[in-house]
């Protein structure tokens, strides 16, 4: 909680000074806040009112603002046990803490031999995009979503930070017990080591792609 006393003079600086503590907040600090007048003085020094507000100011943490502090990096190994259970590695558990997200999402990607997890988040987020495009009367718009969702699942990590894969989802990276996190900033993937290596562009291709990209 911080406090702000207003300057004297009029009221009108009221109104101005709690603009412009929102706003320094929002600048400096990178952070969306909000803010409540908890009291309020009024006084009288001399000639001169005294007026004397304090604010009770909140720091919300936005997805842009998690950007800007901590995403999921790096390639980290990792092992299957015979349940199907996995760690999430301990550095991207410290992340989703960022996002206030004990849930995660995980969804098979369409694309590669792999499944990724979302943040609560950043999949809610993702999904409300998705359905900006949508027309919920088209059949064929529907039938895209309903796709879309269905190779999704909630998962809960337990104390010791492991989730529980189902055996579909694991046929669907090839992997057997050696396995590869890859971070994929506001997210990440699970790999099968050997697929992963098998699936990753030469580095001179890698460098090239990048490049290209990079000059948009």
């Amino acid at each position: 909680m911080f406090f702000y006393p207003t300057f004297p003079h009029f009221v009108d600086n009221i109104c101005i000074l709690q603009i412009f503590c929102e706003l320094s907040l929002r600048i400096f600090c990178k952070q969306t806040v909000n803010y409540s007048v908890e009291k309020f003085f009024v006084g009288k020094c001399g000639e001169i009112w005294i007026f004397f507000t304090i604010f009770a100011v909140e720091f919300k943490k936005t997805p842009e603002t998690r950007f800007q502090m901590t995403t999921f990096i790096g390639n980290i190994d990792a092992r299957l046990d015979e349940k199907g259970r996995i760690f999430i590695p301990a550095a991207y558990r410290k992340v989703l803490a960022e996002y206030d997200s004990r849930r995660v999402v995980l969804r098979r990607d369409p694309d590669n031999e792999c499944l990724v997890f979302y943040p609560e988040e950043v999949w809610n987020k993702k999904v409300q995009e998705l359905q900006d495009t949508l027309d919920e009367w088209d059949p064929d718009d529907m039938m895209l979503l309903m796709q879309f969702t269905s190779d999704a699942e909630w998962l809960e990590p337990d104390n010791q930070g492991r989730v529980l894969l189902q055996k579909r989802n694991l046929e669907q990276t090839g992997a057997d017990q050696d396995v590869v996190f890859v971070g994929m900033l506001n997210k990440f993937a699970l790999w099968s080591r050997q697929r992963f290596e098998e699936k990753r562009m030469p580095q001179k291709d890698f460098a090239a792609a990048l490049r290209q990209k990079m000059k948009k």
